[in-house]
C-alpha cells in the first residue's frame, strides 16, 4: 500500500483503561480520545497494539460497561473510511467479534506483517514472544483454552468482571507485565525475538507494545525495533510519514 501524500500511519498501545479504577483512568481516556480526534485529520491507517482495556471479555450479549468515549471515537473514525487494525494484548485477549461487527475493525490474535511505501512492518502486541517469560506463557495457554473460556462465560458477568479486574490489577504474573525497566539490548526479549525473525527475512520495522517503555533500537543498518510505550506514564505513540518512523509524546495535559 502506498500512503497518500500528506497522510501518516499511527501506532499506539497499552492504555489499560479501567485501571486501577474506571474513575482514575477516565482522564487518561479523555486524553487518548483527544489524540484520536487530532490524528484523524491526516491518518491513512491507525494501528492499536493491544491492552487498550485493562480487562475485556465478550459474553454473547454483554460487553464490559464503560469506555463509551473511546468506542464512539473509534466508530466515528472507522465510519469515516480510515482503516483501524487491532492486535489483542494479554489484558484484552478475549475479543470475539464485537470490534469486527460493531466497529468494522479487524482484530488479530497473532503478529502480522504489512507493507507501506515499500517498507515492511512486523506488528504485534508482544506478549509471550521470544525467550523466557515461561510462567506467563503457561498461563496464556490456560486463558486461551476454549474450555476455560467456556467456564468463565457461563458465570455471571458482574462476578466475572470483579474477579478479572482483581487479578489484572493485583497480579503481575497473570498480567504478564514486567517492571517497566530497560533491561539492555541483550536481555530485552522482544529485541532478541526481532533479531531471530530477521535471520529468516528482512523487515524494516518491528513494532510492539507490552513492555510499557518507549524504545527505538537499531537491529542492523536497515531494521529497527520500536516499542510504543504506554498511555499511563509516557503517552507515547509512533508515526510513519511514508519515509520515517518516529516515536512521539502526546503532550496535551490530562483533563481535570
Amino acid at each position: 500500500m502506498q500512503i497518500p501524500k500528506g497522510k501518516k500511519i499511527y501506532f499506539a498501545s497499552d492504555n489499560h483503561l479501567g485501571a486501577p479504577t474506571k474513575e482514575a483512568s477516565f482522564p487518561r481516556e479523555k486524553k487518548f480520545v483527544a489524540w484520536l480526534d487530532e490524528i484523524k485529520k491526516d491518518a491513512a491507517v491507525i494501528f492499536l497494539l493491544g491492552d487498550l482495556f485493562d480487562f475485556w471479555f465478550e459474553y454473547k450479549t454483554v460487553v464490559p460497561r464503560g469506555f463509551t468515549r473511546t468506542l464512539g471515537k473509534l466508530a466515528e473514525i472507522s465510519d469515516s473510511g480510515i482503516p483501524i487494525h487491532y492486535f489483542v494484548g494479554n489484558h484484552d485477549l478475549w475479543m470475539n467479534g464485537y470490534f469486527e461487527e460493531e466497529l468494522n475493525i479487524p482484530v488479530y490474535h497473532k503478529p502480522k506483517e504489512f507493507t507501506f511505501n515499500d517498507k515492511t512492518f512486523f506488528i504485534g502486541h508482544g506478549d509471550g514472544l521470544g525467550p523466557g517469560d515461561k510462567g506467563y506463557k503457561r498461563l496464556k495457554k490456560v486463558f486461551t483454552n476454549p474450555f476455560f473460556k467456556w467456564i468463565f462465560q457461563w458465570g455471571h458477568p458482574d462476578i466475572g468482571m470483579r474477579i478479572a479486574q482483581y487479578f489484572s490489577v493485583k497480579n503481575k504474573l497473570i498480567s504478564g507485565d514486567d517492571d517497566a525497566t530497560f533491561l539492555g539490548e541483550e536481555n530485552e526479549w522482544l529485541v532478541q525475538y526481532s533479531k531471530r525473525k530477521l535471520a529468516d527475512k528482512h523487515r524494516d520495522y518491528f513494532v510492539f507494545g507490552h513492555r510499557h517503555l518507549p524504545l527505538d533500537i537499531s537491529l542492523n543498518d536497515n531494521s529497527k525495533y520500536i516499542n510504543l510505550g504506554d498511555w499511563i506514564q509516557y503517552f507515547t505513540y509512533a508515526e510513519f510519514d511514508g519515509e520515517r518512523m518516529e516515536l512521539k509524546e502526546y503532550k496535551k495535559p490530562l483533563p481535570l
